[in-house]
């Protein structure tokens, strides 16, 4: 396998690596704007190859047992760590990720991911038949029952550019500890990273036709490995609206779907919360992946109060930021994934002036000669109906809205057609927890933007369907069948 400027990386399909028949693309340093490698361009008929090859290895994946399935997810964990420099240093050559983010919390956590479904016991939990209740059933008598869980089948998993290592491994990791074979369509800006995880995965063992990996710019790649009537399920991250194309051709063969979409977080920020505990959280949407992450809380409601010191410690924290090369130890701030990106989270940085917003901080493109780089950019005085408040930016930019009281406060929360995760600062914890019960979102961080990875992950509205994370992943991968017999 090579990926090697001039030759190019093969696909991954049916246990070959493949050469694809629409040639190769550059893949783009977005700090550098250089070359990092050539990706492969498939073609729909390979994309359909794919899901045929997952198909035919499915029923003796599904067949074998649970320890079975976890020896090669932890065989992968243990190559995946100890490949780890050379992993995440690809992962910052393709996202622009600083050096620390890229090793911690892209390979890292896909490495974690692994050895948590790794786990037998868990994976036998999630199978493991349960008792349910018997009950008489007329003339019949008394009938026995068990509710089992079955792998769903073939999953196309398609996945996001901002984390091309944890992302696959929160999808590809459970589908395989629940007997299920996967097609990975990784989006096109990054998907090096993902064929690594697959020569992971082989060197792991995974049988042929178990994992796949099909990548291409053109769109009907995507639409091929979805649409294949070998898929039994499609798990999605990304955008809203592409997830409702998406839920549009599954909807027509009732195909399973597992959608995370975007975000419009909303940051409660009470009167009596601790601000320097708001700041540091509030502020990762700076430099956390450049802001190109959904779970961001990129909409601070600030009760009035602390208002106006609120916004004035975000816009002091903002310009200390170092933007630059994220190779550099004391980069915070890298780039976002390509100048067609930064072009789009500048337009609404001039949106939000039009609309009346006040830039406090950012604003401005940084004095860097080469690459996507946008300042952290604040913008205050917003209200809930502006455009900057209501659409996912996806970069690293802030809006900060007044309110005046509870009642206001969830209200503008929930005035959003989105509701990923939330959050909720107040130095009194039990009027956080009564405020996060009433907000619309599949998440409330109180105090903190920290994750548990054994808590359930997805969103209410537009901002997804299922969930995922912990033993909610196995059960998301997975269908449930009754057995019932006479007692």
């Amino acid at each position: 396998m090579s990926d090697a400027a001039g030759e190019g990386q093969p696909l991954f399909v049916g246990g070959e690596w493949v050469a694809p028949d629409a040639g190769h693309y550059p893949v783009t340093d977005p700090a550098t704007e250089e070359t990092v490698g050539w990706a492969p361009e498939a073609s729909p008929e390979q994309a359909r190859a794919a899901c045929a090859a997952a198909r035919e290895a499915f029923g003796a994946w599904s067949r074998t047992r649970p320890e079975e399935r976890a020896a090669v997810l932890g065989r992968a964990a243990e190559i995946i760590r100890d490949r780890l420099v050379p992993y995440a240093d690809l992962a910052r050559a393709e996202t622009g990720a600083t050096t620390a983010t890229a090793r911690a919390m892209q390979v890292g956590v896909a490495a974690s991911r692994f050895r948590r479904y790794a786990r037998v016991e868990s994976a036998e939990w999630a199978i493991a038949p349960q008792i349910t209740e018997a009950g008489p059933m007329g003339r019949a008598g008394v009938l026995g029952a068990l509710a089992v869980r079955q792998p769903v089948g073939v999953v196309t998993c398609v996945t996001s550019y901002n984390n091309p290592w944890a992302n696959p491994a929160g999808k590809i990791a459970p589908a395989l500890a629940m007997g299920n074979t996967v097609v990975v369509k990784p989006a096109p800006q990054d998907p090096l990273s993902v064929y690594r995880m697959a020569q992971a995965l082989e060197a792991a063992g995974a049988p042929p036709g178990v994992v796949n990996v099909v990548s291409g710019r053109d769109v009907s790649v995507g639409e091929a490995a979805v649409a294949s009537a070998d898929v039994d399920m499609v798990s999605f991250t990304g955008s809203t609206a592409v997830g409702r194309r998406i839920a549009e051709v599954c909807g027509r063969d009732m195909k399973r779907q597992l959608m995370e979409l975007g975000g419009k977080g909303a940051a409660l920020v009470l009167d009596d919360a601790d601000l320097a505990s708001a700041v540091a959280g509030i502020g990762t949407t700076f430099s956390f992946y450049s802001g190109q992450i959904c779970t961001a809380p990129t909409r601070v409601l600030a009760q009035r109060g602390v208002y106006e010191p609120l916004v004035d410690r975000l816009a002091a924290y903002a310009r200390r930021l170092k933007v630059g090369d994220p190779r550099e130890p004391d980069t915070v701030v890298g780039p976002v994934i390509s100048a067609e990106h930064r072009a789009r989270v500048e337009s609404y940085v001039e949106l939000g002036r039009k609309e009346g917003a006040a830039v406090v901080a950012g604003g401005e493109r940084p004095p860097l000669e080469r690459g996507f780089f946008v300042a952290p950019t604040l913008l205050a005085d917003c209200t809930n109906d502006m455009r900057v408040a209501r659409e996912e930016i996806f970069g690293p930019v802030v809006v900060v809205i007044p309110f005046d009281d509870e009642e206001e406060g969830v209200a503008l929360a929930n005035d959003s057609d989105y509701g990923l995760i939330d959050y909720v600062w107040s130095g009194d914890v039990s009027r956080a927890f009564r405020l996060a019960r009433r907000l619309r979102a599949g998440g409330v961080g109180v105090n903190t933007v920290g994750r548990n990875m054994e808590a359930p992950f997805g969103g209410f509205k537009s901002s997804g369907v299922g969930r995922d994370v912990g033993v909610y992943a196995l059960h998301a991968y997975s269908e449930v069948q009754a057995i019932v017999w006479p007692g």
